[in-house]
């Protein structure tokens, strides 16, 4: 099965049903676990060439038993595929989700192998060489990663043509309902086709989006609106409409039984923080996290963030050495300046930069950089940053310092862009998320365009990144950074 055999047709109001929507899914997901089981198979195959043909110094002579291999590849191809199964990598909540569907596929893998060797150590009649189960392992989740990766690139440029798409009926046109809206239409990737919305309060026919959403109907109109419109997914933005109404209207909830039913964050983007369900007394009650990033997660970003930075302060310890004496030969003052932030916690540290700006820069600005200064929180042609200054902002050297910063665990390598409290009014009810995960040396904004980007899309890459965390998503953020460097787009 492959997308040739997909039903490609843009979805329309005249030319879609629930069979021709389940054959669609069935065929995606067909086509990603057909290529799962390529991919592995390939991999093991590799594998079984690297070890018994390419005669490595670090691989002891050993047997090479084709039959023997052949047999076994054969049997853990479908072992890894349920496994995958078993993670939710063949769940459509869980496809084309980044990272997260990278970890799940790094976590099937070490788990399949670690199943593997168990079954060597308690039957041990059965021998399998140690350089192949290591090479197996490393090839399986990593081109099983680059093969999903390249499929989500390719459902992504479907999406953008207006193929392969879900279509969206919104409950509730609040201010929340509108934001939410707005982001899957500029987030053409995500696959969403909003038909428009459910609302009491607006007359129906009312634009909620210019030219792009209206309300359809009220919540008595719910049931004909899913099926006039072919509605496959639900969000709701207003829980009151639920409660109230929708929930008292005949065969309504069962309706809502046989779509994809998806809640709005509302209060839950206060709950960015993490949260666990604990009983007492018999009630389940909802318990924050102090911090966002907890357990294994927590020690494995520490472990990263320390030897990260201590390799790279011991690797640049020339390029500071150059940037200081053309610091001082520049403009007169300190090397270093210490920026006062707000850490997690609300706990406040120097961050330490080289210094950009002249020592007087203040003086140096009009009444109007001032006030966009106030607004924005940048200038693009800031009289205060000196010549030197220019260079190392606009490549990002002068934020090298901070990984002084990382190794005495008040940053990280990668996370939210760090806060002033001057600037903290700026991200309203996220800031107390914001503050649950150390800021970062890089992170989304560094790669997104950096000081292009508003306070308010700064706010919702932070978020999404702490929605979002994993190593894997640090790791790709990292890779991402080198090139946004280099281009420079955003930075001064």
């Amino acid at each position: 099965m492959s997308l040739t055999s997909v039903e490609l047709t843009k979805p329309t109001a005249t030319h879609f049903d629930r069979e021709a929507i389940s054959y669609r899914k069935l065929a995606l997901i067909g086509t990603l676990m057909a290529g799962d089981a390529a991919v592995i198979t390939l991999s093991f195959v590799l594998a079984y060439a690297v070890r018994f043909f390419t005669n490595l110094p670090i691989f002891a002579e050993g047997a090479m038993q084709p039959e023997f291999y052949s047999l076994l590849i054969a049997m853990l191809v479908p072992g890894w595929i349920a496994l995958f199964a078993m993670h939710g990598l063949y769940q459509r909540t869980a496809l084309f989700n980044g990272t997260h569907e990278y970890n799940q596929v790094f976590n099937a893998a070490s788990k399949g192998m670690l199943l593997v060797v168990l079954l060597t150590f308690f039957f041990p009649d059965i021998v399998v060489a140690r350089g192949w189960l290591v090479m197996s392992w490393i090839l399986s989740f990593s081109l099983t990663i680059a093969w999903r990766f390249g499929f989500r690139r390719i459902v992504y440029w479907l999406r953008r043509r207006g193929y392969l798409l879900e279509r969206v009926l919104l409950v509730g046109a609040t201010e929340e309902g509108r934001a939410i809206a707005e982001q899957l239409l500029a987030e053409q990737r995500a696959g969403a086709q909003i038909v428009g919305f459910i609302d009491d309060r607006l007359p129906v026919g009312s634009e909620v989006i210019a030219g792009k959403a209206r309300v359809l109907g009220t919540t008595a109109d719910f049931a004909q609106l899913v099926k006039e419109q072919h509605v496959e997914t639900i969000i709701i933005a207003d829980t009151n409409l639920i409660r109230e109404r929708l929930i008292n209207l005949n065969g309504a909830m069962d309706l809502l039984n046989q779509l994809e039913v998806r809640l709005a964050p509302g209060l839950f983007d206060l709950l960015t923080i993490g949260v666990q369900v604990r009983e007492q007394g018999a009630v389940p009650l909802l318990s924050l996290n102090k911090t966002r990033i907890t357990g294994l997660h927590a020690i494995g970003k520490t472990i990263i963030d320390r030897v990260g930075a201590l390799v790279g302060l011991i690797l640049l310890a020339p390029l500071f050495l150059v940037v200081a004496i053309a610091i001082k030969l520049d403009s007169p003052g300190p090397i270093f300046h210490r920026r006062r932030v707000i850490g997690v916690g609300y706990r406040e540290f120097d961050a330490f930069k080289f210094r950009t700006m002249y020592v007087d820069g203040d003086k140096r600005l009009t009444p109007e950089q001032r006030e966009t200064l106030r607004t924005h929180g940048k200038l693009k042609d800031d009289p205060r940053i000196t010549p030197i200054g220019r260079f190392l902002r606009r490549t990002s050297i002068d934020e090298l310092p901070q990984l002084f910063n990382v190794l005495l665990g008040q940053m990280s390598l990668v996370g939210p862009r760090m806060i002033t409290a001057s600037e903290m009014h700026h991200f309203g009810r996220w800031q107390h998320n914001l503050l649950t995960v150390r800021p970062g040396l890089t992170g989304l904004w560094q790669i997104s365009g950096r000081s292009n980007l508003g306070y308010e899309h700064r706010v919702r890459l932070d978020m999404h990144y702490i929605r979002n965390y994993s190593i894997w998503l640090d790791l790709l953020i990292i890779y991402r950074t080198i090139p946004a460097l280099l281009k420079g787009e955003g930075a001064y």
